[in-house]
């Protein structure tokens, strides 16, 4: 995710301005699907969606993505942490869709495994379905 930026090589410093454009935008055009992650933008891109979408339009208007950082989780707790931080960052209530970051080349598949990732996932859709509310 590269969200325009306001000075060189500063990744905190996004041009919100313009990234509450770009979302008005692909809105408008009847896209919804909006995907973040833990660090993009220097750990900042979460609270960057809650600021240009959350808080701007109807959480029926959008569809929002994070994912796990498996290689930030160091410990069972981390999971839990991490999620709930994502939460409060992106100020909603549930997770649209939550992918497991980075499983694509293998190499952090056994992280994912040692932590039991794939159960807490599944555990964690069915503590926020939709389906039940």
């Amino acid at each position: 995710m590269r969200l325009p930026i306001t000075e060189p090589d500063n990744f905190k410093a996004v041009d919100i301005a313009q990234v509450e454009r770009m979302v008005d935008e692909f809105i408008a055009r009847g896209f919804t699907y909006f995907d973040t992650a833990y660090m993009y933008h220097d750990f900042e891109s979460e609270r960057i969606m809650r600021e240009t979408l959350v808080k701007r339009h109807p959480r029926t208007a959008y569809t929002l993505t994070t994912k796990l950082p498996v290689m930030m989780i160091h410990s069972d707790e981390d999971q839990r942490r991490i999620f709930d931080e994502q939460l409060e960052k992106c100020g909603v209530d549930y997770f649209d869709y939550y992918l497991l970051h980075s499983l694509e080349d293998g190499g952090n598949y056994d992280a994912y495994e040692k932590y039991d990732c794939f159960n807490w996932g599944i555990e964690k859709k069915k503590e926020h379905s939709l389906d039940d509310k």
